[in-house]
């Protein structure tokens, strides 16, 4: 998927969570914009530990993302 496509989800005003999707089957959930970075090659995306605070972060390969998919935010606080 192209870094563009990447950074007009991030850049979406207002924004809509997503879940990034990797061709190795993993997921990614981005809940804030401010919890990802994309460059033309990479996306930074910081994961949360349970209380929703950062604690690592995951290096994910444009080349290797498959979809960006809607979260289902109906009933969040």
């Amino acid at each position: 998927m192209s870094f563009e496509t990447i950074r007009l989800r991030l850049n979406a005003r207002p924004f809509q969570p997503f879940r990034i999707v990797t061709s190795s089957g993993e997921s990614y959930e981005v809940r804030h914009p401010e919890m990802a970075i994309v460059t033309k090659t990479e996306i930074v995306v910081a994961l949360p530990d349970a209380d929703g605070i950062p604690t690592r972060l995951q290096l994910v390969a444009t080349l290797h993302v498959t979809a960006l998919e809607p979260l289902n935010t109906a009933g969040a606080a």
